[in-house]
């Protein structure tokens, strides 16, 4: 005999926005703030085969207030795609910014970027020689550090291909 359970229904909560599931939203990008933006560019380009697409600096005060810091801001945006993925690279060129933190996993927020290659061992031989460090690996993935701290977990893509079923 299968005994049923089932939860009570909740009340819906008017002030709630409508469901958006069926809404088209597409990610633009993804935003990383570096120290050196010629670095970080070998690093993405030369270890994760990103590639460069434009170039962008922005005007001060409209930026300022859009970021909510204080101008001047110097700013320059570098954009790289891999595939339909793009990685924003914000470099502000002032003084008095703040360090990079090491942030750990289990820090609220974003916590690592994910991302399969083809050549993994290709991967992770260039990684120091561009600034970068490898911080660990277990069970086939390596989690790496770019120049500027900032976790990234390396999968083979044999991993990519067995969830997508290509």
């Amino acid at each position: 005999m299968t005994t049923e359970h089932t939860e009570p229904a909740q009340p819906v909560d008017e002030a709630q926005p409508a469901d958006r599931a069926d809404q088209d939203v597409v990610v633009n990008h993804v935003g990383l703030c570096v120290t050196d933006l010629q670095r970080s560019r070998r690093f993405y380009e030369d270890v994760l085969g990103f590639a460069y697409d434009r170039e962008l600096q922005p005007p001060d005060d409209p930026t300022a207030q859009l970021l909510s810091l204080e101008p001047p801001l110097n700013v320059t945006a570098v954009y790289l795609t891999r595939g339909s993925f793009v990685l924003e690279l914000l470099h502000f060129d002032r003084p008095g910014g703040p360090p990079a933190p090491t942030r750990p996993f289990d820090e609220p927020g974003l916590t690592h970027l994910s991302l399969s290659v083809e050549d993994l061992d290709g991967a992770l031989a260039l990684v120091s020689a561009r600034g970068g460090r490898v911080v660990s690996d277990a069970m086939g993935a390596y989690v790496v550090r770019d120049p500027d701290g900032q976790l990234i977990e390396l999968l083979p893509m044999a991993y990519h291909r067995r969830l997508t079923g290509t």
